[in-house]
């Protein structure tokens, strides 16, 4: 995959086969201590230590919806060659957390990417659990640490929609605006 989002994308994806209905997804780039940090927590189904032991091994899937399992293993090796990490957390019955970190400007790191499509990707998808959404970016201003963040909780937005679906073609719009216009001022602070 070219692009972090896409990685992003994969794991969320595995949230909803894992029959999560409250996906937290976090981003913080923090260019003072150059790190990347993506972490993507569930309440999904969880999974044993012998599935836990097994999932970042190329082929391994436990997804009845295909039968080749590449997602984590290559997110894990996109972070080992820009000086990261990739982490999982598990407990049946609980959830999952895969944490990823990166070296923020390592040379061999992948661009985080198109943001707004891979959030839109997921949302209007047929079965999407609630995305508690939180981008972070810390920058050294002039005198102090300067932090823009921008974030959203699908069940805030559900609330204020009054049963209207994020799918209707005009949310679906509106959504598509207000994701891009949020991640677009994250890359504009001076």
């Amino acid at each position: 995959m070219r692009e972090l989002a896409l990685h992003i994308l994969d794991i969320l994806q595995n949230a909803v086969e894992a029959g999560a209905t409250r996906v937290a997804l976090v981003i913080v780039e923090d260019v003072p201590t150059d790190r990347l940090v993506i972490t993507v927590r569930d309440n999904g189904r969880g999974m044993d230590a012998q599935t836990l032991a097994q999932v970042t091994q190329p082929f391994f899937t436990s997804r009845t919806t295909r039968h080749v399992g590449l997602g984590l293993p290559l997110f894990a090796a996109a972070a080992e060659r820009a000086d990261g990490q990739l982490t999982i957390r598990s407990q049946p019955g609980v959830g999952t957390t895969v944490d990823v970190t990166f070296t923020l400007s390592h040379p061999d790191r992948q661009p985080l990417g198109d943001m707004t499509g891979t959030l839109l990707a997921f949302l209007l998808s047929e079965r999407t659990p609630q995305l508690d959404y939180q981008h972070r970016v810390v920058r050294e201003g002039a005198s102090s640490v300067e932090e823009t963040d921008f974030s959203f909780d699908t069940a805030d937005i559900s609330a204020a929609l009054a049963g209207l679906p994020l799918t209707h073609p005009a949310v679906a719009q509106w959504l598509a605006e207000f994701l891009a216009e949020g991640e677009a001022e994250l890359t504009h602070v001076a």
